[in-house]
Formats: C-alpha cells, sequence, structure tokens
C-alpha cells in the first residue's frame, strides 16, 4: 500500500528543492506549514497541490498530518529549536519521518526519546537524510567493507569543488557560525564523546592535492561502529575551505572561551555576523558550478587499508534528491528496521548504493 508524502516547510529554500525533486519523480505531495497564502500560491502553481495548515508552536496541529503508513518530510529548523514536535507527531502516528538536519545534537536527541516509541508503532525515521550526512555514510561504508576485519578507525572529509562560498545558504552559514561554540560528537577508543570544534585537523587526498579539513559533527559517529563493531574510532571533518581550516581552529578556540564570560555571546554574535550573509540560497545557476566530494579513509592499527572517493551534485540538489528518493521507497516498500536508524539499517547498503547512484552520488577517483 502507498502512503501519502507530506513536505513539511515546503515554501523554504530546501523545501522547495524537495518538492521539485518529488515532482521530478511524479509524486504530488500534501504541502504543509504555517503561512497559509504561500502555501496555497505554491500548491497552485504546482496543479493545485494539496495543503494543509500547520505550526511547530501547535502540536495537534503537527499530529494531525498524518497517519499510519504515511511519510513526512521535514525541512523546518533550526531543529533544536523547531523539529521535536514535528518527529514526534511522526513517531506516535506510526508515519515514516525525513528531515534535512545537520544537528547532531538533535539527531541524538531523537534516539533518546523517539527510538523506542518508533520501534513499537512501526514508523522509520530518517533525520539528516540528506548532505548531512549520507555521503559520508555512503563511503565510509564502502571503505570499511573494502578495509575487511581489519579496520579499526574511519576518518570521513566533506569537501567540494567549485566557488562555493558564494554557493552557500543562509542556513549553512548560520550552522556553521553555531558550530564553530558547540561539541563535535566523535566516536573514540569505543566511547561517543564530545570535543570542540575544530580542535583536530586532519589532511585527505583530493583529486590529487593534499587538503586540510577541521574535526567537526556527523552522524556517522553514530551509525558506523552500530554496523561494524570493531571500529575504535569515527571522526568526521569539514573542508569545504582547506586554507581556513587552521584559522577555524583558532576561531573556534575563541568563541568557546568567549561564551564562558558575561556577554562573551553577544561579542561573538557580532563578530561572526558577517558570516551569515542574505536569506535563500543559491539558485540553478550557482548550484550547478558546485558539487560534492567526500571521502573516506579506513585504517587498522598498522595503517590505512582502504579509501573511497563519492562525488555527486551540489550539497542543496543532493539533499533534495535524496530526501524524494527516500520518500518515495518508504512510501512503496517495506523498509528494514523501524526506529531512528540510519540509511543501511532503513533501506539496506546495496538499496542505498544504487538509489545514490541514481542520482549522481557514485564513486569516482581520487
Amino acid at each position: 500500500m502507498t502512503g501519502r508524502i507530506v513536505l513539511f516547510g515546503a515554501t523554504g529554500y530546501t523545501g522547495g528543492l524537495v518538492l521539485d525533486a518529488l515532482l521530478r519523480r511524479g509524486i504530488a505531495p500534501m504541502l504543509a506549514g504555517r503561512n497559509r497564502d504561500a502555501l496555497a500560491a505554491l500548491a497552485a502553481r504546482h496543479g493545485d497541490l494539496e495543503y494543509a495548515i500547520a505550526d511547530v508552536a501547535d502540536a495537534d496541529s503537527c499530529t494531525n498530518l498524518v497517519q499510519r503508513g504515511d511519510v513526512l518530510i521535514s525541512t523546518v529548523g533550526p531543529f533544536e529549536r523547531f523539529g521535536h514536535p514535528v518527529a514526534r507527531a511522526a513517531a506516535e502516528a506510526g508515519a515514516h519521518y525525513i528531515d534535512s538536519t545537520g544537528e547532531v545534537g538533535f539527531v541524538l536527541e531523537l534516539r533518546k526519546r523517539l527510538h523506542e516509541r518508533a520501534r513499537e508503532t512501526g514508523s522509520v525515521m530518517l533525520p539528516a537524510f540528506g548532505y548531512d550526512y549520507v555521503p559520508g555514510i555512503l563511503a565510509a561504508t564502502m571503505a570499511a567493507l573494502q578495509g575487511g576485519a581489519a579496520v579499526r578507525s574511519i576518518d570521513v572529509g566533506y569537501f567540494a569543488t567549485g566557488p562555493l562560498w558564494r554557493g552557500l545558504s543562509q542556513g549553512t552559514r548560520t550552522t556553521m557560525r553555531d558550530g564553530l561554540t558547540l561539541p563535535a560528537p566523535r566516536w573514540r577508543d569505543r566511547q561517543l564523546t564530545q570535543e570542540r570544534t575544530a580542535s583536530k585537523i586532519h589532511s585527505f587526498a583530493v583529486r590529487g592535492r593534499r587538503r586540510n579539513a577541521f574535526l567537526v559533527s556527523g552522524t556517522e559517529v553514530m551509525v558506523l561502529p552500530a554496523m561494524f563493531p570493531n571500529l575504535d574510532n569515527v571522526t568526521v571533518y569539514n573542508g569545504w575551505f582547506p586554507s581556513l581550516a587552521r584559522p577555524t581552529a583558532a576561531i573556534s578556540a575563541f568563541a568557546t572561551a568567549a561564551n564562558r564570560i558575561p556577554l562573551g555571546r553577544n561579542l561573538v554574535d557580532l563578530i561572526t555576523r558577517p558570516m551569515v550573509g542574505p536569506p535563500g540560497g543559491p539558485d540553478t545557476a550557482e548550484r550547478a558550478r558546485t558539487r560534492s566530494y567526500v571521502v573516506a579513509t579506513a585504517s587498522s592499527d598498522a595503517g590505512p587499508l582502504s579509501e573511497v572517493h563519492v562525488e555527486g551534485p551540489s550539497a542543496y540538489s543532493l539533499t533534495g534528491e535524496l530526501m524524494a528518493w527516500a520518500a518515495q521507497q518508504l512510501s512503496t516498500t517495506a523498509p528494514h528496521a523501524p526506529g531512528v536508524v540510519g540509511p543501511v539499517e532503513a533501506f539496506g547498503f546495496d538499496t542505498l548504493r544504487e538509489g545514490c547512484a541514481e542520482i549522481g552520488l557514485s564513486p569516482t577517483s581520487a
């Protein structure tokens, strides 16, 4: 039986990309959000789609969006502030759930709050099912499988090709800025630890050159140890701006220290405000100029065993396509495991790999 697909946050930047990707697949979702006029106009532009008014401040309006077997896609962030009522509505109803968060703290909280309830109701919950962090999980899984039983550590680096700075949305810039003062979860010595963002720098081979990247959050640190019990360490890095890796480490140290003193947060906000930029995100032409690029290295205690590089569309286009693909899968086929799970748990590795290849995310040479 095919469930309905409900897109919450359809009038936003990421929501618009997901909507376009769904429509290209021949799927007409129900649109949801709090702005009636904007929803009505968007629905009319796309053949009078069904729409519903819902607000995260009104839990009942979220609950009324879905029923068992539906798929609820949420692009309403920041997710730590706005995401919990939407996710809970899906878990309680037995509806499947997908979101676009890059906030690993939110994913950890979902696991604490909703994993068991989702298992009871049969809800498959896929937070962070976009550029953050499906490419890293795909590349790391391939590297771990190639490396075999001797693999003990995995390092994942997120990079991009093309003029990325002008191709970042306001939401991404805000997340990057706020992330400077947030701890980065890391799987270290078989424990989930919290370390200062950018406190560690690692060099990866990218298209024949070494490029620096700094420590960041990533759901890989939660997902991969469950898949590969022999893993001692999993670390995720961001290398979008390799030349800024070391300056970012210094800025992060300053921002973290400043936050501990009175008015320190205000000072950090003032200094970093230029990072946020204007509302919205890159248009079609700008997205076409950048591509996502992720490297995963699997190592034993003795050194590197395998390395996988994957490349795909821009981070934003990729997120829209990934979420649309996952929604179609959840609405038409029986997923592998309910609960707050990772991509491989939900679909199986072969299905995930094939789906990623279908939308243009696939292995490439170093």
